[in-house]
């Protein structure tokens, strides 16, 4: 039963995969860039997104963005003020997004001049960190008061990610954050990957989220993590011997 549960997992994965690869090479014709949002709820990325959206409309880049929730048009309501295009994706309790429901909604809503889409999946940091959305960038992000050592617990969303993005930073000191040793986590199990402190009530980090994002839609190269997140290959290991992971070492 368990070797039958692994084929119907891979299968559904492969197929995710697939469309999540054509999605990207339609959309790459097109202009668009996808990016990913993944974080647990609470994180503070709507908030970090919303000030993105405005920043990039003030600018005068096309950008549209996706929000998803099993319930509620909350977030979408938030994020519209910044005059962006924004839609609702509500899964119906489905945690997290596919590429198949994604291509839906592009098909049938998403606005022909965009050049940038954000795409904010549901708050887990679990089963989305599986799914290919057809992104060419994956940002995953955490609040200071989420815990130093957040990457450990989800190697696989942080060992996946593109750029990692720290929120909240102003709550550090309040919450006897050790940045350092977040720092430290990172690195074991996304080695190399940039981290980008930010802050939606000052602003920081917005300009910089946003500076990344439209280098790769100009072509520039991405990090390289771990545990890519297209093609995934469906095999969520980590090398531990080369990390002091299995160890437990936090330094």
């Amino acid at each position: 039963m368990c070797d039958e549960s692994v084929d119907v997992t891979q299968a559904v994965l492969a197929k995710n995969d697939g469309l999540a690869a054509n999605l990207r090479r339609e959309l790459a014709r097109r202009g668009v860039t996808i990016v990913n949002l993944l974080s647990s709820p609470g994180s503070g990325k709507t908030e970090l997104l919303g000030r993105i959206l405005a920043r990039a409309v003030e600018r005068g880049i096309p950008v549209a963005a996706f929000t998803a929730d099993l319930a509620t048009e909350n977030d979408a309501r938030r994020l519209a003020r910044s005059g962006a295009p924004v839609k609702q994706l509500l899964t119906d309790g489905l945690c997290h997004l596919e590429a198949r429901q994604l291509r839906v909604h592009v098909e049938n809503w998403l606005p022909e001049d965009t050049a940038l889409l954000f795409v904010e999946n549901v708050g887990n940091l679990v089963c989305p960190a599986s799914y290919d959305l057809g992104e060419s960038l994956r940002i995953v992000l955490m609040a200071v008061t989420e815990g130093e050592d957040k990457p450990l617990k989800y190697p696989t969303a942080f060992g996946s990610a593109h750029l990692v993005v720290l929120t909240k930073t102003d709550l550090a000191e309040p919450a006897d954050f050790d940045s350092e040793a977040f720092d430290a986590c990172t690195r074991r199990v996304n080695p190399g990957v940039e981290v980008v402190r930010s802050c939606a009530r000052t602003g920081e980090g917005v300009d910089t989220v946003l500076e990344r994002v439209l280098a790769v839609r100009d072509g520039a190269a991405v990090h390289r993590p771990p545990l890519a997140p297209h093609p995934h290959g469906h095999v969520h290991e980590y090398p531990h011997e080369d990390t002091g992971l299995a160890a437990g070492r936090l330094s």
